[in-house]
């Protein structure tokens, strides 16, 4: 006895189907959306520009054939690279994400939706500069923030109730999906075509997450969302070219992304009804993400640490003059910092130190700060003292921390932080609940975000040629009006 399988082809899934008609249909009315996609490009921009000070980041930039010239070529910001665009928003997406300092969401699934800007501008860039060519009107940088606000919502509401990382599935397959998404609309595509690019992004192999723990963390955690990004370009490319897209990409019995990566590898959800082993959508898709994103204003840090390094840098005065009398350091934190970050023994790498909550305390601690030189080999040799330290923490759940780091009304990511000395004293227990990144801390983090996107700009160009793109960034309807090719000039060197 033989068996047949229907060969009907179904329609779209109707997931595919919900990002589509966001994508082509929405139309953003929020204007702390708008001001917040435009902080997210200052900040996020400048994350890049200070990775290039960082030969391990450099190195994978520029044409895979060295004096490789492309007509209309996307720029990549803080270097003279023109490239063809798949290649620029590896590059772009490369360095944003480089130095774990761009913004961040967190909820059932972690991520930085910014990283979808590697694709945005580096397509945003090359129509642009082939429209002018033709004598027809650019892109606006206005384009560009509208596909940040969707990539951000698209990337996050998945995140929202799905934990991809349960399954052992990284982030960045949320990057591809937002990314394939906004780049198929800034490129043309109709519903079929966005629906077939969606649908290959899913079927598409995912990254697998063990390359941000232990003991296999390491730097491709820097440049796996610029890739996620470029594969999301050359996607839409592909379906705006005609290639049929995949209907039942994430349903298909057995060979569908559903049974094949997010059941199979998870017994609690293999046996589930399939029902609920489908993507759950807390809310419609609009601009709440953007809205409430989060940004690293202070560290370039895991966010789950940030405010862990906020209460060491308040404690440090207290504690640097008695570094050997310190018995122990508790760290007060919530389930997802203890399951992500949290670690002991030797730490490999800059990548590895980056991801350990307790080297991010200790270096705030001893020194009152914390950048990106510090998690690098040589810097972490010359301190022994710092691993020292970290021998000496203990790391406890707080409950209350955690059940407010999932409330959607809080959002909150909160530490503790309190040094026992020998004799038996100890300071106080400093607690921060709510970054300075926070949208709850908005108006006090915005000067502090200007200041950290002009640091990084006069890392690469001249003061007074910061000045002018800063003060371009700062006056919204000038931004907004900005053909994209012409900001893009301003980054060159």
């Amino acid at each position: 006895m033989s068996t047949v399988e229907a060969n009907v082809r179904p329609d779209y899934d109707a997931e595919l189907q919900r990002i589509a008609d966001y994508v082509l249909g929405y139309r953003i009315e929020s204007a702390e959306a708008w001001n917040t996609a435009r902080l997210c490009l200052m900040d996020t921009l400048g994350c890049g520009l200070l990775a290039l000070r960082f030969p391990e980041c450099t190195k994978h930039l520029g044409p895979l054939v060295e004096g490789t010239v492309v007509p209309h070529g996307a720029r990549v910001p803080g270097t003279p690279f023109r490239l063809d665009p798949v290649k620029a928003a590896w590059d772009i997406g490369a360095i944003v994400r480089w130095l774990d300092y761009n913004d961040t969401w967190l909820a059932a699934e972690w991520g930085h939706p910014s990283d979808n800007l590697g694709g945005i501008l580096a397509v945003a860039d090359h129509l642009s500069q082939r429209r002018v060519a033709r004598g027809e009107a650019p892109l606006t940088m206005r384009d560009v923030l509208e596909a940040m606000v969707m990539a951000h919502e698209i990337q996050g509401v998945l995140a929202l109730e799905n934990s991809f990382n349960r399954v052992g599935l990284d982030h960045v397959l949320l990057v591809k999906v937002a990314s394939t998404a906004v780049v198929a609309r800034l490129m043309g595509a109709d519903r079929e075509q966005l629906l077939a690019a969606l649908s290959h992004a899913w079927v598409d192999g995912q990254s697998l997450r063990t390359y941000r723990h232990a003991p296999n963390a390491g730097s491709r955690k820097s440049w796996a969302a610029g890739d996620a990004t470029s594969r999301a370009v050359r996607l839409a490319d592909i379906a705006l070219r005609g290639e049929m897209g995949i209907p039942g990409a994430l349903t298909a019995p057995q060979w569908g992304f559903y049974d094949v990566a997010f059941s199979h590898t998870n017994r609690d959800l293999a046996l589930k009804p399939e029902a609920e082993r489908r993507l759950r959508f807390q809310r419609d898709f609009g601009s709440y993400v953007m809205e409430n994103i989060l940004f690293k204003l202070s560290f370039p840090a895991e966010f789950h640490a940030q405010t862990a390094c906020e209460a060491a840098v308040t404690l440090h005065p207290q504690v640097r003059g008695r570094l050997d009398e310190i018995a122990r350091v508790v760290i007060t934190t919530h389930e997802s910092a203890i399951r992500i970050i949290s670690k002991e023994g030797e730490l490999a790498n800059p990548a590895d130190r980056d991801h350990c909550l307790q080297y991010m305390t200790a270096v705030p601690l001893i020194l009152g700060e914390l950048g990106a030189e510090h998690y690098e080999d040589d810097f972490h040799a010359a301190h022994p003292e710092i691993d020292a330290l970290r021998a000496k923490m203990e790391v406890v759940e707080e409950p209350r921390y955690t059940r407010d780091y999932l409330d959607p009304d809080k959002r909150s990511i909160a530490n503790a932080v309190q040094v026992f000395f020998d004799d038996g004293s100890a300071t106080e227990a400093v607690a921060v609940e709510y970054p300075i990144g926070h949208r709850r801390r908005r108006e006090e983090g915005v000067p502090v975000l200007e200041e950290k996107f002009r640091r990084h700009l006069e890392t690469r160009f001249p003061r007074g040629h910061s000045a002018r793109i800063l003060a371009l960034c700062q006056d919204p309807a000038a931004l907004e009006a900005t053909a994209v090719d012409r900001f893009m000039d301003l980054f060159m060197i």
